[in-house]
């Protein structure tokens, strides 16, 4: 039970979602500027005591970020809608199209933008994971083939695809999450140091 106390986690942002903060800077391909965060502790844990005290992580909140570049990132975060048909939903959407990914269906959706009462031209394809990957790690996967590819590079003495900076500038991005939902306002990642 130590994850449920902001002193030892960092927070929910931090320690569920950095992943995801960091999937958005490789979507991206941009810095993080600036997070607004909304969020609240309202169904997991409230009836839990641990030495008298209640536990304080955040269970659900909005989070946007503004890039560098211009491009906005939104995560949904909710940690108690686990009858929900898809852990992970990411969407992209531009000037020209929408894409979409749904995990664990496996399924990516591509909407491309038609005129106004045009036909919508939406494509849907399914994405299989091998079994190999599915049954040797978790993430639908993506453990399976992170650990290979982290072995990979030590073996052959290649610089590892995700640097320790990179893991800084995700936390650094839950951290501000953290802050704006429990002090109400936009957080620069600048006030950060960062």
């Amino acid at each position: 039970d130590w994850n449920r106390f902001n002193a030892n986690t960092g927070g929910t942002l931090v320690e569920k979602c950095c992943h995801f903060f960091d999937l958005m800077r490789l979507i991206v391909r941009s810095e993080p500027v600036r997070v607004y965060c909304s969020g609240g502790i309202d169904v997991n844990h409230r009836d839990e005591r641990y030495d008298g005290r209640v536990p304080d992580i955040i269970d659900n909140a909005y989070a946007v970020v503004d890039f560098a570049n211009g491009v906005r990132a939104m995560l949904d975060l909710c940690m108690f809608a686990e009858g929900s048909r898809n852990q992970e939903e990411i969407a992209a959407t531009g000037d020209t199209a929408k894409l979409e990914v749904f995990i664990p269906d496996g399924t990516l959706v591509f909407s491309p933008r038609v005129p106004l009462g045009a036909p919508k031209q939406v494509v849907s394809e399914h994405i299989a994971v091998d079994s190999v990957a599915l049954n040797a790690g978790t993430h639908h996967g993506a453990t399976y083939f992170q650990h290979r590819r982290f072995l990979d590079a030590i073996l052959n003495g290649r610089p590892a695809e995700v640097t320790a900076e990179d893991g800084f500038r995700a936390v650094a991005m839950g951290y501000a999450a953290e802050l704006s939902a429990r002090e109400g306002r936009a957080v620069s990642m600048a006030s950060l140091g960062i």
